[in-house]
């Protein structure tokens, strides 16, 4: 049974937000709000949103590509051979 992560037309719509929320994420809206002067354990709090924003929005992309690599070779596996006993 096909998934929806197996359809390329899914799968292409997902990359194109994936690319576009990262986008947002270094654009003025959510810099504005994380140019603060108040530091989160000494670190500036944009300092601080681009060392766990970026790192985890490349895990997010990196979890997405595996289950799309994962689930697309569970169903382009060819069916298994069966043998007739005589």
């Amino acid at each position: 049974m096909p998934g929806p992560t197996s359809n390329p037309i899914l799968s292409r719509e997902a990359w194109i937000l994936c690319f576009i929320l990262g986008v947002v994420m270094l654009n003025y809206p959510f810099l504005h709000i994380f140019n603060k002067l108040t530091p989160i354990f000494g670190i500036p709090l944009l300092v601080l949103y681009f060392l766990v924003g970026w790192p985890l929005s490349i895990l997010v992309i990196y979890l997405f590509s595996r289950t799309l690599t994962n689930h697309g070779a569970t169903h382009n596996k060819p069916p298994p051979k069966t043998t007739e006993s005589e």
